[in-house]
This record gives C-alpha cells, structure tokens and sequence, in this order.
C-alpha cells in the first residue's frame, strides 16, 4: 500500500498563456522549469512543487473541456504555503500589481490552523497564501 506524501503538481487550463505565465513567474516568483510546446505543457516551479500551465487550444488543453473563466473554473482554489507570512507586505504587494487579496482569516490546511489570504489569478483561478501554523 502506499501513503500520499504530498502535493506534486496542480495543471491549470488557460485561456492566455502569456497573461498567467506574467502572473505566477512576475507576481508569485514561480520558475519556467520546463516548456513542450508541441504538447502546450508549461511547468513552473512552486517551492518544492509544480504549477502547470495547458493552454485550451493545444492538444492537452483540448483534451479538458471548456476554458476556465467566472463561472466555471478549474477547481474552488489551491493554496500554496508561503514564508515569511507578513500580512500587511502580501496586502501591499498585492495591491501594487493590481491583484485583489482578501482579508486574512484563519483557516485549516495540512499544517493545521493559520492565517490565509485568497488571490486570484488572471483567469480566476482563486489561490490561497497559507502562513505558519497558528495551533
């Protein structure tokens, strides 16, 4: 049997390719690691996981359906841990890249009970910035 250890990689459908790779490489600071364009594969480095991005209109992206957007979106959101958790710096950093935050709230997640923000990216995806174990 086997246990799951983590989190390898979340795959995002996109509508502009150049508008989310702008967003998690510029904003949230996630690496091109690795680039099939002939697959439409585009896999960023988050921390000590992957974020990747299929564009709708290349041969993965056409294997998932419609395009993500206000009313249907890939998945409710993800959370990325993030560190340090400065509140006031992620609002302010935020609010300077025209990205709407809102406010923090303690939530549960695999460390147990901290604070979150939630973000959205270009295409609406919602994401959660997940600080320190609060308990």
């Amino acid at each position: 049997m086997f246990k799951i250890d983590h989190i390898d990689h979340v795959v995002l459908s996109v509508k502009s390719l150049s508008a989310m790779r702008d967003f998690y490489e510029g904003i949230l600071g996630c690496k091109m690691e690795r680039e099939n364009e002939d697959l439409g594969l585009y896999q960023m480095r988050a921390g000590n996981c992957l974020i990747d991005l299929v564009p709708v209109d290349h041969s993965i992206g056409l294997a998932g359906g419609s395009a993500p957007g206000k009313e249907g979106r890939n998945m409710h959101h993800f959370c990325l841990r993030v560190d340090p958790f400065n509140p006031r710096e992620i609002h302010k950093y935020m609010s300077e890249n025209n990205v709407e935050a809102s406010p923090v709230e303690q939530r549960y997640g695999a460390e147990g009970m901290g604070p979150s923000i939630y973000i959205s990216d270009p295409e609406h995806n919602v994401i959660e910035l997940k600080g320190p174990p609060t308990t």
